[in-house]
């Protein structure tokens, strides 16, 4: 462990001298919009990051806006809650807090006294303020970039996402201390990119102690507790309800397919409540083991999303022994992953098409899978040795421990 093998060793950028804890631990500022309890993918890893860090004996301090409640003090680590603005996302579905200017100033309090600061993503205004701050104080930045430009409907929001992009995104990729990209669909989009460091690929982690297959007759109870049909294919999606995530796609599906029952976990602007359809049920508020029991109940995960970097949901499906149905860009984060994962186009403006090729791709599979204890527990084989929390969160303590301390490194980081 880091912790013990460095004692005090000062890091020293452009000549400002920071000296670490006097025990050896860091002090890492991380940062993301929300906290873990907001429940998207980034806050959920974040999530992870911030407990197994910390159980590594590191004083992580975890700064997001406040909309939804922190996570408590795990050992010497604690959060900072920002006060934030959220009108964007409540309206639009689109997660951009906007810090005021008293969260602001506690921001730049915790980064100056922080030896390294931990981004997830860049686009968010409080972490554009994290990353000039430390720089202007010369602490090394780590940026894990989880997603890539996202396509919308809106000709404007595109056009704004893809200035913020070349304006924000990738000059702030390129001076960063160290690039994390969660996926190789990530990776290869910033792939012309110059760094400071070369990137890395650190795929996330999936808890294969909470999502496992059922057991037994554990399936046909948990469809009881859930209310669910017994005799008929139960589609999962699991996600927020944004356009982004292919719902309106998920919407037609549900109108081809009324013999089967399709199982919404999440929630947001586009919910399927409104669409009235007798056979879509919606659940929210799900997360831990009741997330990971409807896993369990359903036949198959299904997600037509487009612009990601790697979403947990397949891993987590996987993990669960479940086939699953993806975009094809979506099955490109990793490759790996093709034995066990069909992607299929999603076609931009075509949402008839590309629901009727998801559709015919979910009956295939339906059908050649049978409910195979076998090809289940493949799933979930391919997913415990692919995706390791364990892994991802000692990588992320080693690039710190490289950035922070020349002892360990050999040289320093300029930033």
């Amino acid at each position: 462990m880091f912790a013990a093998t460095v004692q005090e060793a000062p890091h020293n950028f452009g000549g400002l001298v920071a000296i670490r804890c006097s025990d050896g631990t860091m002090k890492i500022l991380m940062a993301t919009h929300y906290f873990g309890s907001h429940k998207g993918g980034i806050e959920i890893v974040a999530d992870e990051l911030f407990r197994g860090l910390a159980a590594r004996e590191q004083q992580v301090v975890w700064v997001a806006g406040d909309v939804t409640p922190p996570p408590d003090p795990v050992g010497r680590s604690r959060t900072v809650p920002l006060h934030v603005l959220n009108w964007v996302e409540k309206r639009i579905g689109l997660p951009f807090p906007i810090p005021t200017p008293n969260a602001l100033k506690k921001l730049a309090v915790e980064v100056s006294e922080a030896d390294v600061v931990l981004l997830h993503d860049c686009l968010y205004l409080s972490n554009i303020a994290a990353f000039l701050i430390a720089k202007s104080r010369n602490i090394p930045v780590v940026i894990v970039q989880h997603t890539r430009l996202s396509p919308y409907n809106s000709n404007t929001l595109n056009a704004v996402m893809s200035f913020s992009n070349a304006v924000v995104t990738r000059p702030m990729l390129s001076q960063a201390g160290q690039v994390v990209f969660i996926s190789e669909t990530t990776n290869n989009f910033f792939a012309n990119l110059r760094y400071r460091r070369p990137p890395e690929v650190v795929f996330n982690g999936v808890d294969t102690k909470l999502y496992r297959p059922p057991v037994a007759e554990e399936k046909a109870s948990l469809r009881r507790q859930y209310e669910l049909p017994g005799g008929q294919p139960v589609i999962l999606f699991a996600g927020r309800f944004v356009e982004k995530k292919g719902i309106s796609i998920l919407k037609r599906m549900v109108a081809l397919k009324p013999t089967w029952t399709w199982v919404f976990a999440g929630w947001g602007p586009l919910d399927p409540c409104s669409w009235n359809a007798e056979n879509a049920l919606v659940f929210s508020g799900l997360r831990g083991s009741s997330m990971a029991d409807l896993y369990r109940a359903c036949d198959l995960l299904v997600l037509p999303s487009t612009g990601e970097g790697f979403p947990l949901v397949v891993q987590e499906a996987l993990a669960s022994g479940l086939p699953v149905v993806c975009g094809d860009e979506t099955l490109a984060a990793d490759p790996g992953m093709e034995p066990f994962v069909r992607g299929v186009p999603v076609y931009a403006g075509d949402d008839e098409r590309t629901s009727q090729e998801f559709v015919s791709a979910i009956d295939e599979l339906l059908k050649s899978d049978a409910g195979s204890r076998e090809r289940s527990e493949g799933r979930r084989a391919f997913a415990a040795t692919r995706y390791s929390w364990q892994h991802a969160i000692e990588r992320y303590l080693e690039i710190a421990s490289l950035l922070v301390s020349p002892a360990t490194s050999g040289q320093a980081v300029s930033q």
